[in-house]
């Protein structure tokens, strides 16, 4: 994994711009092959985050949430590999994930909600945990991108 391992750990990101500027710093490393599994709750922060890397990555935009189409190819404009955003939100298993044929050896790939489906895709990984603040709920939508404190824990993982 081609991540700096000053990233590890757990840190508090105060807002969605300084959330952007985090995954930014990661997206400038990141490599071919490099795969990395977003947790966390509605409003944690996933795309967020996503849109910060894909910008350090310098692929095409708009980076948007790819809830409805699964997943979205963001191509290279400075000849870096391309991004690979998808939400498995909406799949069932570890099967579904793979019936996408995703290209890993060639792209950077970032699957929102792939703990416990995705781990299998790779020999290693980055597990991204996104916490958003406590009070918050799904039954309130207006809180969800409320411009609040989040926790992010950021570990690289590998098959034993």
């Amino acid at each position: 994994m081609s991540v700096d391992p000053a990233f590890l750990g757990r840190r508090e990101v105060a807002t969605a711009e300084a959330m952007e500027q985090l995954g930014f710093r990661i997206g400038e490393q990141l490599e071919p092959g490099d795969l990395l599994i977003l947790t966390g709750p509605l409003g944690a922060g996933k795309t967020t985050f996503t849109r910060g890397l894909a910008e350090g990555l310098g692929v095409r935009g708009p980076v948007q949430s790819p809830t409805f189409v699964i997943a979205r190819t963001h191509p290279s404009l400075v000849g870096r590999a391309p991004l690979v955003h998808v939400d498995a939100y909406r799949l069932g298993s570890a099967a579904e994930l793979d019936d996408l044929d995703l290209d890993l050896e060639r792209s950077v790939v970032v699957i929102e909600w792939g703990r416990g489906m995705a781990e299998e895709l790779a020999d290693s990984w980055w597990d991204i945990e996104l916490e958003r603040p406590v009070g918050v709920t799904d039954d309130d939508p207006s809180e969800l991108d409320a411009d609040a404190p989040r926790i992010v824990t950021i570990a690289n993982e590998r098959i034993s």
